[in-house]
């Protein structure tokens, strides 16, 4: 058993070690997944602003009009708080299902990480995410919500979500090499997963088992802790938020060297 454990540590950091080696790569795959997705368009990275805008817009008049809900902050700075979290995730998984296949050339005849890909996905995403969150910024001054000391943990929220985005995203990729329905598949479950969620909604009017199940749900423990924070001024709940740090710190790794064990199968599978 502890040698087990040890190998797996040894392997884990021959990985890391591997990616940060090639780290310029990954650089330079994520400058150009930036210009791709942003060629010949004319708003550029205005996009990763108009889309939350646009369905914030939209739940605003579904949830203030027709449907009415009580949330602790103003609904439009609610929604596009939690649209804000969960397009970063959702975006970087859409992107990264398909990396290994759209690089085909590149994944059969030059060597270096592979993950490479997946993790360039997410990058992106994260860029997106940032020039997203000078609007929430602005929208907070608008509504005159100041920044707490809670803002401090700001940054371990954020580790968690791209832990748990990364983990999710080689797992994603990895399968949809060898099961190409998987992006057919996934592009549905995202859907339902984004309502699932608690992203426009607040999760405390929920009850019963679909309140258990939302509240289970970790993005559901991501979005709020990025409510509690910079909305509300609190902590993150520790249970909920707690379980979720938990699971990225364990997935991440376990994704990884899954990613890399099935690695020498990929060039067959394309």
């Amino acid at each position: 058993m502890t040698a087990n454990i040890g190998s797996l540590r040894r392997a884990l950091r021959e990985i890391v070690h591997e990616q940060l080696e090639f780290r310029e790569l990954l650089f330079q795959m994520t400058s150009r997944d930036l210009l791709l997705r942003y060629k010949q368009t004319v708003m550029g990275v205005g996009w990763a602003v108009l889309m939350p805008l646009l369905n914030t817009a939209i739940f605003s008049v579904v949830f203030m009009r027709v449907a009415p809900v009580h949330t602790p902050v103003p609904y439009p700075l609610f929604a596009y708080c939690g649209l804000m979290v969960w397009n970063f995730t959702a975006s970087a998984l859409r992107f990264a299902v398909t990396s290994l296949t759209a690089n085909t050339n590149l994944v059969t005849k030059v060597y270096f990480p592979r993950e490479i890909f997946p993790f360039s996905a997410v990058a992106v995403s994260l860029v997106d995410y940032a020039v997203a969150a000078t609007v929430l910024v602005a929208m907070m001054a608008y509504y005159g919500i100041a920044p707490s000391s809670a803002m401090l943990l700001l940054p371990t929220i954020i580790a968690v979500q791209v832990m748990f985005t990364a983990a999710l995203a080689l797992l994603l990729s990895m399968a949809n090499l060898f099961y190409r329905d998987v992006k057919y598949l996934f592009d549905v479950a995202l859907t339902v997963w984004m309502f699932a969620s608690a992203v426009v909604y607040p999760v405390d009017g929920i009850t019963g088992w679909a309140g258990t199940l939302l509240r289970a749900n970790p993005m559901t423990a991501i979005v709020e802790a990025y409510r509690n924070v910079l909305l509300y001024g609190t902590a993150p709940d520790p249970v909920s938020f707690g379980a979720t740090a938990a699971l990225a710190l364990v997935l991440l790794p376990f994704s990884w060297l899954l990613f890399h064990r099935c690695e020498f199968q990929f060039a067959e599978n394309i």
